[in-house]
């Protein structure tokens, strides 16, 4: 069972990779932890709201990074009360940066739950609320491309969601990212 360490967790992966059905069995693990899902800070704007990749993209763009900054925010706030915070969001490097800039006297764990596309298309396929894996699939090659070296990658394909939170919480160490990034 993990205890507290005082850092937040940034776990990340594209569409169908199980971010947030990892994330909430993670965050069940700490005596004290919140699951942060950043689709829901992002369905906050009612008017005006942009999905990831609609024109203007510099208005999706700019969306995406407030959804970023504002979960920085919450999670800052969290830490600061003693809780865990465990963050759901796809983070390539904009991203990644505004996390790193708000939450900058706090340890920063990535996981990057890395599956063949494939597999994260089928498990989006077989979700019953909502189907984006398509759609973002080019995301996969992006995140392999920016993040790489980057925390702890996982190919959870193989991996059932205890044995994933289980090798999360094994290998915390190497989730650790610098904080100069």
């Amino acid at each position: 069972m993990p205890t507290p360490d005082n850092s937040v967790w940034l776990i990340t992966g594209i569409p169908g990779a199980g971010k947030s059905t990892i994330s909430r069995e993670l965050a069940q693990g700490f005596p004290r932890s919140a699951h942060v899902e950043v689709d829901l800070l992002r369905e906050m704007v009612v008017s005006g709201n942009l999905k990831p990749g609609q024109e203007p993209l510099a208005e999706s763009d700019a969306q995406l990074e407030l959804g970023a900054h504002n979960a920085a925010l919450l999670a800052d706030s969290l830490l600061d009360a003693g809780f865990t915070p465990i963050v759901d969001d796809v983070v390539l490097q904009p991203q990644l940066a505004r996390y790193r800039d708000v939450l900058s006297r706090w340890p920063v764990r990535l996981v990057v739950l890395a599956p063949p596309v494939e597999v994260a298309l089928e498990r989006d396929h077989g979700r019953a609320e909502k189907h984006l894996a398509n759609r973002f699939a080019y995301l996969d090659a992006e995140l392999r491309k920016q993040m790489r070296g980057l925390g702890l990658w996982l190919d959870t394909s193989g991996m059932s969601v205890a044995e994933t939170v289980e090798t999360i919480i094994r290998r915390a160490d190497e989730a650790l990212i610098p904080s100069s990034i």
